[in-house]
């Protein structure tokens, strides 16, 4: 490499460090539009393609928009409704199960106590009661709660796009002065977008289905708020599964003791094997090319962010983000490392 060429590059790499760091810092302080922004988005791409059938059912576009948007009203307010009441009542119960909690502990203290052991209760009440362990699990609905705040605006924002998305390509195209022209790496990219979202939803909601009657067939306290948490957090990669596990098994072990933590144990390990590494798998048919380690961190970063939503819709942001750095000849190297895949060139050199 030319010497010449030494100082405009590491110009360039200072330019590029500089402008990230101010798009970050804009979206740190434009955080509560963007979140609203980021849920619209969300819903739009799960309407899409209901919209899109009823308009092949010969529905005009408005009112087939309309009828999707009063379907997911509909059904925000039901499930609102039913979680909202089932949270209410949980943490109105919270101190009591606090106190049977400790009691169990107790009992178990006593237990190894006769063993010889000793100080367990403290660990075991710093580090494992259910107040400390539902308070992340407060944080997240709080999080939501204030990310549908503004529901009227995200619902009209989710009809103007799902009015627009038939016709985008379209103006896409006259804007770009070729009628006829097709835009293979965008239509890919949305159509894995949207099929990722979507796969990923229902299996979301299976979880949370299959949860909450496993929740109650066990006789459970609070159902309902088990099998919404569940599907909820299946959309975080890697942890999602596993937080919100935590906080009914507890509860399990609290009202019922050991037997029952272990039942509830078995369920959601059975529920999440089946459902999210076999049969999703199956039916997502391809991986989302984004290393593992890519997938932790971006869970990090876009968490630390946006909060639980940047949680949520950290795989689909990470997804645009790799599609954009791919389209650009200065930043394909990001590319290639957000990719789970080794490039093809590299294979060759070896």
């Amino acid at each position: 490499m030319p010497v010449e060429n030494i100082p405009d590059r590491g110009i360039r790499f200072l330019l590029s460090v500089a402008s990230l760091t101010i798009i970050i810092y804009g979206i740190n302080q434009a955080q509560s539009f963007l979140i609203s922004f980021l849920v619209a988005v969300f819903f739009a791409v799960l309407g899409t393609p209901p919209v899109l059938w009823l308009e092949k059912k010969s529905v005009p576009n408005v009112i087939a928009v309309l009828i999707v948007i009063t379907g997911m009203i509909s059904i925000l307010l039901i499930a609102g409704a039913i979680v909202g009441a089932s949270i209410s009542s949980f943490f109105k119960e919270l101190p009591v199960y606090q106190a049977h909690f400790k009691e169990r502990i107790a009992d178990f203290q006593l237990f190894l106590a006769n063993k010889g052991i000793h100080g367990v209760d403290k660990l075991f009440l710093a580090y494992f009661n259910p107040e400390s362990v539902m308070s992340l699990t407060g944080r997240l609905f709080a999080g939501l709660g204030s990310a549908l705040s503004d529901i009227l605006l995200i619902l009209l924002t989710v009809a103007f796009i799902l009015i627009e998305a038939s016709t985008f390509p379209v103006k896409l195209r006259t804007v770009l002065g070729h009628p006829r022209q097709g835009f293979p790496q965008f239509t890919k990219f949305v159509d894995d977008m949207e099929r990722y979202v979507l796969i990923h939803t229902v299996f979301s909601l299976a979880t949370g289905l299959l949860i909450g009657i496993w929740m109650f067939i066990i006789d459970m306290d609070f159902p309902v708020i088990w099998g919404f948490l569940a599907f909820l957090l299946n959309y975080v990669p890697n942890v999602g599964s596993i937080i919100a596990a935590v906080p009914a098994v507890l509860l399990a072990f609290v009202q019922f003791g050991m037997g029952s933590m272990i039942l509830t144990v078995a369920g959601y390990l059975v529920i999440n094997f089946i459902l999210g590494n076999v049969l999703e798998v199956m039916f997502m048919g391809q991986s989302l090319d984004l290393s593992t380690l890519v997938v932790f961190l971006s869970l990090v970063f876009w968490g630390s962010l946006l909060g639980p939503v940047g949680m949520v819709l950290c795989i689909p942001l990470s997804m645009t983000l790799k599609f954009a750095c791919e389209n650009n000849d200065d930043t394909k190297w990001i590319a290639e490392l957000l990719a789970s895949e080794i490039p093809a060139k590299a294979t060759a050199t070896k």
